[in-house]
């Protein structure tokens, strides 16, 4: 259960990260039935965790501030570390550093999920 809350919870710091680095929406007055934007290829801050079965699920760098950082995302996504962090030094944000190594990914409520987690210490 700890290793579950603690994947959540890194999950959460990843997601506001990089939620803080994304620009505002051009378009502030969008009606809210309007259906939900699909994630523009080769964002790399749009990365794709949905799925329908555990094998769509994969672990990738998908890199934060700090470095290195791997997530459960679809094995379709491709995320660009690289890009992360030139994202993160343009607008001087610090991230977390640190991770747990994930020792696999299922299918939770059709999103990439780590399970599983080592409980050794932060890398």
């Amino acid at each position: 259960m700890n290793g579950r809350l603690l994947s959540l919870f890194a999950t959460i710091l990843l997601g506001l990260a990089l939620g803080a680095c994304a620009a505002p929406p051009a378009d502030t007055a969008a009606a809210p039935s309007d259906p939900a934007p699909a994630p523009v290829a080769g964002d790399p801050l749009q990365l794709d965790y949905s799925c329908k079965v555990d094998a769509d699920c994969v672990v990738k760098n998908v890199g934060n501030c700090c470095g290195y950082f791997p997530a459960c995302v679809n094995k379709d996504t491709q995320p660009d570390p690289e890009a992360v962090q030139a994202r993160c030094a343009e607008s001087g944000m610090a991230s977390v550093c640190g991770f747990r190594e994930i020792q696999a990914c299922a299918c939770v409520q059709n999103r990439c999920e780590a399970v599983g987690q080592s409980t050794a210490p932060l890398q």
